[in-house]
């Protein structure tokens, strides 16, 4: 390009201006760190600026800049999180020094002595006590994310204990842990080990160390290897008169209400406003869940280190079932409280930290289930607001469909987790209102009968998990109310119960699983710039390219399911009567009514993507199982009979192939026949196309 010596001084003369006025915004990295240090979501970002999301990525990404007065009110926000956040200095720190061994005697071959109050880390490297088979590791295998530097926490967030004492870090690094008890192994954890994790928001509380113990680690510390004797397998834990409670005890420490379980949490109160807290993974107890950490339980100490390692740098550090660490996952984006100044005396005190859930509210009658102290008594009906179960009367089919030669499963990937994406919901008590107008911006539950509105009966009904059309008046959340109202009919609700202090409550949480999920897939090979076809090949295999990263993507699937779930966590326990308040009842995050407006707007999605390929080509489901749905195709593949337009590309609102949340992958192919059978019988060829039976999640 060649320019005149005129234009160019004109170019310096105005950024040397825009220097002046102070209009050169921070680099495009510096002001995501800003934005994330302060815990604000892009969503947040481009709401204060009246923006859109897409262009605040485009800012942070670099491939664009704000114009005009956004311009300024964005370099005014940046400049006052700068203020608050100032970027780290890097600090350099001294390589550990290496302890000189003390002399041994000659031809013994004995270890020299090491000293717990010197234990440094140390690489992996080939000792005569470990064979080469334990520190194998996979031909493909990615390193974990590395975790942002911080002094506090130089091993990473976790480790994995051998029975030999070793302890093999997340990142490669391999720790010797001398403790053969627990109390020790817990004071270790908190004094030397530099595990743990600092928090994901500027509120919250630092991530406690993990440590998960192998089998001939639990038995090198006292545990028995399997829990033992009827009432341990069936109350998950240890009896308080077991030797290693006793110890605890001793020592002063305490146990959560779950007791010695698979996940024990070992804690004292904090003092001086510091946490003594430690987690614990049994494995041998079944502390991975087969379902949700598929295989994770048999893979190697140190690949499992890197494995865990990986989930924690990218959700957070397990603390239980993946459904305990998806709740978690709320409140650690989200706290209830932040430090705010006493007008009276001047000091800080914890108040409530706006736009998250800080108090335990209890739900409006029809939100609640049957068995809460609100529902004693209570005959009006119960929101029903649950994942699709619905399979098509075979009487409409044609004889065209009968015809084709496949059926063709697709399933929505995170279909919750999209689903959570901008969805406002209820953050303090319902209020009972009569004859209210409906509004689909409140959260709320609405009893209004839709049973007027008449559909195609080849797609299920929106308004019910079952498909069928409504038979009268009933409660239903927000999003199904609203998608009425989209499809053209008149809604009057007769009453309802709503929220109208209300956020984005579960939109850090989206942000980070949908980064988690996509960053995992984009390591297994199934890269966001794939097209259709080479995201279908790519996806038949990516499962066998990582073992241990294709757990973690079950992980994070699970996490998605679970923790929504958890918002509705029923009672446990045989004594349980009811009527009788539960423990979940007494933390904010359990929200029934949140969980309904989730799986509601999943329903609605999917509704609306079927209406709109039928739209589009006349084509109609088979069946459809939460998130996957089956159609009739004239081939093996969802290109097969998925509508384009006019381009070439997707039909608008119709399914869409690709990775990330919200568009769909296939699940699997079977035969025409194969289905016309199945739901002849009266079942649902979505709940087998897999070749197995699916299990339906609901979020609960």
């Amino acid at each position: 390009m060649n320019h005149q010596p005129e234009e160019l001084f004109t170019a310096i003369d105005s950024l040397l201006a825009a220097v002046d006025e102070g209009t050169v915004l921070p680099a495009p990295p510096e002001r995501v760190r800003l934005r994330e240090a302060a815990g604000l979501t892009q969503a947040a970002v481009a709401q204060a600026l009246g923006a859109r999301v897409h262009s605040v990525q485009a800012w942070e990404a670099g491939r664009a800049e704000p114009k005009a007065e956004r311009l300024e009110a964005y370099r005014r926000l940046l400049d006052g999180l700068a203020q608050r956040y100032p970027a780290p200095q890097p600090t350099v720190r001294p390589e550990p020094p290496v302890p000189t061994p003390a002399p041994a005697a000659a031809g013994t071959g004995s270890r020299p002595q090491h000293n717990a109050a010197t234990s440094t880390a140390r690489t992996p490297t080939p000792t005569p006590r470990r064979s080469a088979a334990k520190k194998a590791t996979p031909k493909k295998t990615a390193p974990a994310p590395a975790p942002a530097a911080d002094p506090r926490f130089p091993h990473g967030p976790l480790a994995v204990l051998d029975g030999d004492g070793t302890a093999y870090c997340a990142d490669g690094l391999v720790l010797e842990c001398p403790a053969k008890t627990i109390p020790a192994l817990v004071d270790w954890m908190l004094k030397e080990s530099g595990l743990g994790a600092p928090r994901l928001h500027r509120h919250g509380k630092d991530a406690d160390p993990l440590i998960a113990l192998t089998a001939s680690a639990a038995v090198r510390l006292g545990l028995p290897e399997r829990l033992e004797g009827p009432e341990a397998r069936r109350s998950l834990r240890l009896p308080d008169d077991h030797p290693v409670v006793k110890q605890l005890t001793r020592a002063k420490w305490k146990l959560t209400q779950r007791g010695f379980g698979p996940w024990p949490r070992i804690y004292r109160p904090a003092q001086a406003g510091q946490r003594q807290c430690v987690q614990l993974a049994i494995l041998p107890w079944d502390a991975l869940d087969t379902r949700a950490w598929p295989g994770a339980a048999d893979l190697p100490p140190a690949e499992l280190a890197r494995v865990l390692g990986t989930y924690a740098t990218r959700v957070l550090t397990p603390r239980g079932s993946t459904a305990v660490s998806g709740l978690e996952l709320m409140t650690a984006l989200r706290p209830p409280t932040r430090p705010v100044k006493d007008t009276a005396t001047g000091g800080w005190v914890s108040g409530p930290n706006p736009g998250a859930l800080t108090a335990p509210v209890d739900p409006a009658p029809p939100e609640a289930t049957t068995e809460h102290p609100v529902a004693q008594g209570w005959d009006g009906g119960f929101l029903d607001e649950e994942a699709y179960q619905w399979v098509r009367d075979v009487d409409t089919l044609s004889d065209e469909e009968c015809l084709l030669p496949h059926a063709v499963g697709i399933d929505i990937n995170t279909a919750f987790l999209a689903a959570s994406a901008r969805l406002s919901v209820g953050l303090g008590e319902p209020v009972h209102v009569d004859r209210p107008v409906f509004d689909k911006k409140i959260p709320g539950s609405w009893y209004v009968d839709l049973s007027h509105i008449e559909l195609d009966p080849r797609l299920p009904s929106p308004f019910t998990p079952s498909g069928r059309r409504p038979g009268g008046p009933a409660w239903y959340a927000t999003p199904t109310v609203a998608y009425a109202v989209e499809l053209g009919y008149d809604v009057t609700p007769i009453e309802a119960y709503l929220r109208r202090e209300a956020g984005p409550y579960l939109d850090p949480w989206h942000d980070r699983l949908k980064t988690a999920y996509v960053e995992t897939l984009a390591d297994l090979g199934v890269a966001g710039d794939l097209d259709d076809r080479a995201f279908l090949a790519a996806m038949e295999h990516h499962k066998q390219t990582d073992p241990g990263l294709a757990a973690v993507l079950a992980a994070i699937k699970s996490t998605v399911k679970g923790g929504i779930g958890k918002l509705r966590e029923r009672p446990q326990g045989r004594h349980y009567r009811d009527g009788e308040r539960w423990p979940a009842l007494e933390r904010p995050t359990w929200r029934p009514d949140i969980r309904a407006a989730v799986i509601s707007k999943a329903r609605v999605n999917m509704h609306r993507k079927m209406r709109k390929t039928a739209e589009a080509v006349g084509l109609y489901p088979l069946a459809v199982l939460s998130d996957c749905v089956v159609y009739p195709s004239p081939g093996p593949s969802p290109l097969d009979f998925l509508p384009r337009d006019a381009d070439g590309k997707p039909y608008p609102g119709s399914f869409r192939l690709g990775p990330t949340p919200g568009l769909a992958k296939v699940e699997g192919v079977q035969t025409m026949a194969w289905a016309v059978d199945l739901m002849e019988q009266g079942f649902n060829p979505a709940r087998h196309i897999k070749g197995g039976d699916a299990v339906l999640d609901g979020g609960e």
